[in-house]
């Protein structure tokens, strides 16, 4: 059996990014739920450290790709700035935190707008981004259909309301993202946000 090249370990570093996400986001939870945000925010960190250790690429890069799935929404949804990210972090974090930002804080773009660029601008992304994407993306998923399905059950039509976009948009969305990123990082990870919006299209679907 061939011998397994362990990455480096977690440092303090990442509990650092994590107490300030906890800071950073404070009160925020998920959408529609009671759920406190950073939830989602270890969900995402833990599925990009287990892609991650497991490709000897991103192997080395462990600790910067942890944190930065764990900052990965910092951009978008707090008062922080980049500059704040890479005062902490240092530039490789800060620059996978902002390409996995599909919005500045205070941008107002159209929602459709911001997905098409997210979508493209994958395609010339890097391993690391590619994997807390992924990640990010995984989770989402596998929420979303979670919840909805909770919501078929319990006959509540307003799920959606809590997005920014309806459920036929969210799901050509997460086709159009599950596309890229199977392309562009095949592998266990991907397959299972293809498998998981075939579901949400099912869901979704007429």
């Amino acid at each position: 059996m061939d011998e397994v090249t362990p990455c480096r370990g977690l440092t303090e570093r990442f509990a650092r990014a994590v107490e300030l996400a906890r800071q950073w986001h404070g009160d925020q939870r998920r959408k529609g739920t009671p759920i406190p945000y950073l939830s989602h925010l270890l969900a995402v960190a833990s599925l990009a450290i287990e892609d991650a250790a497991s490709d000897p690429e991103l192997c080395e890069r462990l600790e910067d790709i942890a944190i930065a799935a764990v900052l990965h929404d910092l951009i978008e949804d707090t008062k922080a700035e980049p500059k704040d990210v890479e005062a902490e972090f240092g530039p490789e974090v800060r620059r996978i935190v902002v390409a996995c930002s599909d919005r500045d804080s205070d941008e107002e773009t159209a929602w459709e707008t911001r997905k098409q660029r997210y979508i493209s601008r994958l395609e010339e992304a890097d391993a690391a981004v590619l994997c807390v994407s992924l990640a990010d993306k995984r989770h989402n998923a596998r929420c979303i259909v979670k919840d909805f399905q909770a919501a078929k059950d319990a006959g509540d039509e307003e799920f959606w309301d809590r997005f920014n976009a309806g459920p036929a948009d969210q799901s050509r969305y997460y086709t159009a993202l599950a596309e890229v990123l199977c392309r562009r990082r095949p592998g266990a990870a991907a397959d299972e946000l293809e498998s998981t919006v075939r579901q949400l299209e099912l869901l979704t679907g007429p």
